[in-house]
């Protein structure tokens, strides 16, 4: 089994939580952090930028993901630039296509371009990477997000894609593959095997890590244990 120091790589936390991502950045494995406004609405943010700014303060050091939230390009990019000039380390999540399924490619082309560093986000198909990888090539630093977890919801194993893409984005050497949506640990560890570059995952798989290399035998007694001991707190009795 690889061990998380040794793992190439690079381990995101995902999330809004401001608590969860302050502890995160206290460890030195996790690389960077992707947030998103779904995941925000879920931590209770009301004020968007001011949420933004505090974390990006706290936080200088390490790549951080914010996306913007308008529906027209017009607008995405006018949002684009200005959160790309709170901090260094930002970088801009750009939806792969709009509500009208009108794709973003000419926007993702144009602020790479400028010098933008943006997430190009909610990629599923291979051909998605490849017509992101042609518009970002030869720009600013991006982060191109397949969600390999919604793939994997479908039925359908993400590896094999995941592998293609990593191939795909040879041609955009500025851009780095992110894993996203992982449904459990195993994925880092897929991730790692395909040559992924980023995988991003929630605190819940992330505090897992300490899983990592356990006596089998030994957690099969802690589970025994527990089932135990939660029948006895249970009252459960049979006569």
């Amino acid at each position: 089994m690889i061990k998380i120091e040794t793992l190439k790589v690079k381990l995101f936390a995902d999330g809004a939580d401001k608590a969860s991502m302050l502890e995160m950045a206290k460890k030195p494995f996790i690389k960077g952090f992707t947030t998103n406004p779904t995941l925000m609405k879920k931590a209770g943010v009301t004020d968007y930028e001011a949420f933004a700014k505090e974390i990006l303060a706290e936080i200088p050091d390490r790549p951080i993901s914010l996306e913007v939230f308008a529906d027209d390009f017009a607008d995405m990019e006018k949002q684009a630039k200005k959160i790309s000039g709170w901090a260094k380390n930002v970088y801009v999540k750009i939806p792969v296509m709009n509500t009208r399924r009108m794709p973003s490619w000419e926007l993702a082309r144009r602020l790479s371009q400028a010098g933008v560093k943006i997430n190009v986000t909610a990629l599923l198909t291979l051909s998605q990477v490849r017509r992101v990888a042609a518009q970002v090539a030869g720009g600013a630093p991006c982060q191109i997000s397949v969600f390999a977890g919604r793939i994997a919801d479908t039925g359908v194993d993400p590896v094999p894609l995941m592998a293609a893409a990593v191939k795909a984005l040879k041609s955009a050497p500025n851009a780095e593959l992110i894993w996203a949506s992982p449904r459990e640990l195993l994925n880092v560890f897929q991730a790692e095997a395909v040559g992924c570059h980023i995988i991003t995952a929630t605190y819940d798989i992330l505090n897992k890590l300490s899983l990592v290399g356990k006596d089998l035998e030994e957690y099969s007694w802690e589970t025994v244990r527990m089932f135990y001991n939660d029948a006895r707190a249970a009252g459960f009795k049979m006569e």
